[in-house]
């Protein structure tokens, strides 16, 4: 584990000995977690985004042109979409780890809360806030307190989340966000209708 990533999970759990229900359950048998994937998995175009929670860019197109990917290609069984978290802060792998233990049936809906309340739920200067506006939003999705207080301290789910994003990373070349990877070719950030295009012609 290099410098980096054993700051992020240092940072990102707030006892020393985990608690390893979250980690049974999320983490496979090789220490990583699976990928978010949503869509027909037989469909022509794959998309692979790479997204940090804390990332302003991630933030506008998942408020807008995801909407639109969703409903016009997603849903349509037309494109496979898989979602790749990337850790630059500790503030987005809490997030991240939050989005986790509530489920994949519930991972999507966290996500679009994290998201808009973007400038609100991170407070740089004072982790145990951002903590707590983190936790306050996994109340308002449903999620039991305890479970919620179990996944911020399962240190063995963040270092299954910091090196499946290394992993990913490297073998994609990402180093930035949004980054995404349209039938194994990398593209930057994109208006809604060049992204439209490129799927239609790979459809």
């Amino acid at each position: 584990m290099n410098r980096i990533s054993r700051r992020l999970v240092l940072g990102a759990t707030s006892a020393f000995f985990a608690f390893p229900v979250f980690a049974q359950s999320i983490v496979n048998e090789d220490g990583l977690v699976d990928d978010i994937v949503l869509g027909n998995p037989d469909a022509a175009v794959t998309i692979i985004e790479y997204a940090s929670f804390t990332c302003p860019h991630c933030k506008r197109f998942h408020e807008g042109p995801f909407k639109q990917l969703k409903e016009e290609y997603i849903d349509t069984g037309k494109v496979k979409f898989i979602y790749r978290e990337v850790f630059f802060d500790r503030e987005g792998l809490w997030a991240s780890m939050l989005a986790r233990c509530a489920g994949p049936e519930k991972y999507m809906g966290i996500a679009d809360m994290i998201y808009t309340e973007q400038r609100n739920w991170p407070v740089r200067d004072n982790p145990a806030q951002t903590e707590a506006n983190l936790k306050k939003m996994g109340l308002v999705a449903g999620m039991e307190q305890e479970t919620i207080d179990a996944c911020f301290q399962d240190r063995a789910l963040a270092q299954a989340l910091v090196t499946t994003y290394q992993n990913n990373a490297s073998q994609d070349g990402v180093n930035s966000t949004p980054t995404f990877i349209i039938n194994g070719r990398q593209y930057g950030n994109m208006p809604y209708g060049e992204l439209s295009q490129i799927i239609e012609r790979r459809l």
